[in-house]
């Protein structure tokens, strides 16, 4: 229970969001970030309408929030859920101790940046660099040819829509062209993609656990075969919208292996994934991964927030206590 308990004594001792938005520090920050007084207070009132409506923001620490948040203002992206450009997601930031084991930093929950597929597609045609570039699933029946050499991939279109949707997904299609006429495309199977997901997400299983979590596969999550009492195991962005997690994938392989990297790419690559939690901290890297832009095979995932309430709730068996412990 010291566990709670101090998570509890944390959150108490947290300053309101609305307090720390209001200090001298963060209001210097934020107007010389921005640079613009009126843009400053338009930041102002919809970063504090968003922490308001949204409970899971309001258990982060306040300085990853703002910052975060400052990163898609400068990327000049927009933190609609409806437009997808880009995320501030909550994250179960383990305990950090020193090598004689005194804490150096308390467990708590931050809000890390997460740029989106949209996010992606937006600042490579914003560089100028692109004359196109798009991501699609490719349905069950639409592929003809691929040839893994050149990577040229043939295919032919279901045109009703209606029926298209009904068809499993067999794989995903990337593509850019630049405007010096360069082209690229990549395809992964659905499988790969699967196999890629279950390697690097910590919070996705593409199999059951044998009755540990997750209790069913990704396959018998889709057909709707989880029991409501355990839906906060499955709370995983690759478990809510698969098919996004794939289009962001394939565009940070194709982007950051064959594309052109502009200063807002770069930072928006650097920063994915990423949270500060004070005024003048680096960037880290959620749960100690390394940077996408390091390793652009690596995905990472958030902790999901129901997870980690409803760990505290659980008794581990014994083999597990250390794994879960480091998860909360």
């Amino acid at each position: 229970m010291s566990g709670v308990n101090n998570s509890l004594q944390n959150q108490a001792n947290k300053p309101k969001f609305s307090v720390v938005l209001q200090s001298n520090a963060i209001q210097n920050l934020i107007n010389n970030t921005l640079g613009d007084h009126k843009k400053a207070q338009r930041f102002i009132t919809a970063i504090s309408s968003a922490v308001a409506t949204n409970p899971a923001l309001q258990e982060c620490d306040s300085f990853s929030i703002i910052n975060s948040a400052l990163l898609g203002e400068t990327l000049n992206l927009s933190p609609s859920p409806q437009l997808g450009q880009y995320y501030m997601v909550p994250f179960k930031q383990k305990a950090k101790y020193d090598k004689n084991g005194q804490i150096v930093s308390p467990a708590k929950t931050v809000a890390t940046f997460q740029l989106g597929y949209k996010g992606y597609i937006q600042l490579a045609i914003r560089s100028g660099q692109y004359r196109s570039i798009n991501v699609i699933d490719v349905k069950e029946g639409e592929l003809l040819k691929y040839d893994r050499l050149s990577e040229t991939v043939d295919l032919s279109f279901v045109d009703d829509e209606d029926e298209r949707e009904k068809l499993p997904t067999i794989g995903y299609c990337a593509m850019f062209e630049l405007v010096n006429g360069f082209r690229k495309v990549i395809y992964w199977t659905y499988s790969r993609m699967l196999n890629h997901a279950d390697k690097y997400s910590q919070a996705f299983s593409k199999d059951a656990k044998g009755g540990r979590y997750p209790k069913v596969s990704y396959e018998d999550y889709k057909a709707g075969k989880v029991e409501e009492s355990d839906m906060w195991q499955y709370s995983s962005f690759w478990y809510k919208d698969f098919d996004g997690m794939a289009f962001k994938t394939m565009l940070r392989q194709l982007i950051s292996k064959w594309g052109i990297m502009s200063i807002e790419l770069q930072t928006a690559f650097e920063n994915d994934m990423t949270f500060k939690d004070s005024q003048d901290s680096v960037p880290s890297y959620v749960d100690g991964e390394e940077a996408p832009n390091i390793n652009p095979d690596i995905v990472v995932d958030e902790q999901p927030q129901e997870e980690a309430q409803t760990a505290e709730k659980k008794e581990p068996l014994p083999q597990e206590k250390t794994v879960q412990q480091d998860l909360l």
